[in-house]
């Protein structure tokens, strides 16, 4: 894809197939056609490789492979690697040689772009096979091939596209593809400290997850982070319950303020809060590292604990910060009778807030499908989008995602 100026020009209805590129670009198109089957045998070996975040090996695999054809660009490579503690693979960096000669703030004749894509999938090999498997002539399945190395292709082919016009001698173009964006390392501070510093030196930060349909895309993506509500309460024989000397127990307390979240809060736009865990009960164990827990639970015994684990959803800071105002506040007032509450927040992946920026970026791709004869660009429900890696340089650059392959069912087998 090449972004050009918008055109002023509007297209007829009646002719939805015309186009207004110019030579090069028409190249550009010719060079891809010819390349589709190449491109779809990349897509083939690198789904055919399990790249489950953990599965450290594999993801360097990809990585390697990737890399040969980053090479054949004309694009400079290395690897990211991680420190043991993290137990990630690390990351894979592509970079034009005018990119880095650029690091360090160094003028250059156009926009300094960074592209994002990674290498993980959700699949482990101890998860059922899914191998790449043409569908139709358009379609085909197999573990990660939407998200997202589909995408990951897609930023592969269009570079060998303009090199092969000589188009990139002038472009500081940055391709980032991180290797565990499915599960990122602890902390983040780390697993993510290179990627952060690299896309601060660029200007616009463009992310190939899964399309949304051919003319969507995303101008904001929501945050992710996380919540843990902790209850005791008296315990005693079941008889007692509701009175005034034995209480309510801690399932009750807890289900009451979890129920108030939903009262106080669901109906609010793009704040969603998913309780995933609730164990109550006696002699009450959780494994936070594994997300695991383990109760004893008699009915003739008024639960003595409870343990509540969640996500935030969230596009905006401010929406976050308000939000765990509300939950704060339920948590420590009007308990049940001799129970208590405490909330604590883990912060994750921070949001994709909406900017003008996204919008002049927006209108930009608009005019690029506009000229191919396929008609405007338009933001996406941010609302449709969970977390990811766009989201934590979001704040230093200009951001769009959703710019890769279009499927369906992704986390699943027979991802399309």
């Amino acid at each position: 894809m090449s972004l050009h100026a918008q055109k002023n020009s509007k297209q007829s209805p009646n002719k939805e197939a015309e186009t207004t590129l110019n030579k090069e670009e028409q190249k550009l198109l010719s060079y891809i056609d010819a390349n589709l089957p190449r491109a779809i045998e990349l897509l083939k070996e690198s789904v055919n490789i399990n790249s489950g975040t953990l599965n450290i090996e594999g993801v360097k695999k990809v990585g390697a492979l990737y890399a040969k054809e980053f090479e054949a660009a004309g694009l400079q490579t290395h690897w990211v690697s991680m420190p043991d503690s993290i137990k990630r693979a690390g990351h894979l960096v592509a970079m034009t040689p005018m990119a880095k000669n650029a690091q360090g703030n160094k003028k250059t004749k156009g926009k300094k772009l960074f592209l994002i894509g990674h290498l993980d999938t959700v699949f482990e090999p101890d998860m059922p096979e899914n191998p790449f498997t043409m569908l139709n002539d358009s379609t085909a399945t197999g573990q990660g091939a939407n998200d997202m190395k589909g995408g990951d292709v897609v930023i592969i082919m269009a570079l060998q596209a303009l090199n092969a016009q000589g188009l990139l001698k002038d472009a500081a173009i940055t391709a980032y593809l991180t290797g565990d964006e499915e599960h990122a390392g602890y902390p983040r501070e780390v697993s993510r400290a290179d990627f952060i510093e690299t896309a601060k030196q660029s200007e616009i930060a463009l992310a190939f997850e899964g399309a949304n349909g051919l003319n969507k895309v995303a101008t904001a993506r929501r945050g992710a982070s996380g919540w843990q509500l902790n209850v005791t309460a008296k315990t005693g024989h079941s008889s007692g319950v509701f009175t005034e000397n034995a209480g309510y127990g801690a399932i009750y307390e807890a289900a009451r303020i979890v129920n108030t979240f939903r009262e106080t809060l669901s109906t609010e736009k793009y704040l969603t809060f998913n309780p995933g865990v609730f164990i109550g009960g006696s002699d009450m164990q959780y494994d936070d590292a594994k997300s695991f827990g383990s109760t004893i639970g008699k009915t003739n015994i008024i639960a003595p604990s409870t343990v509540v684990i969640g996500d935030l959803r969230f596009l905006t800071e401010e929406q976050k910060n308000k939000a765990r105002a509300v939950m704060s506040n339920i948590v420590n007032n009007n308990n049940l009778t001799g129970a208590r509450a405490k909330i604590t927040f883990q912060d994750g992946i921070p949001s994709m807030a909406p900017t003008e920026g996204n919008d002049r970026i927006l209108n930009i791709i608009s005019g690029v499908t506009v000229d191919m004869g396929l008609g405007a660009t338009v933001a996406g429900d941010p609302g449709s989008r969970g977390a990811g890696d766009i989201s934590y340089i979001a704040a230093y650059v200009d951001c769009i995602d959703g710019l890769g392959a279009s499927g369906r069912g992704a986390h699943a087998v027979g991802e399309t």
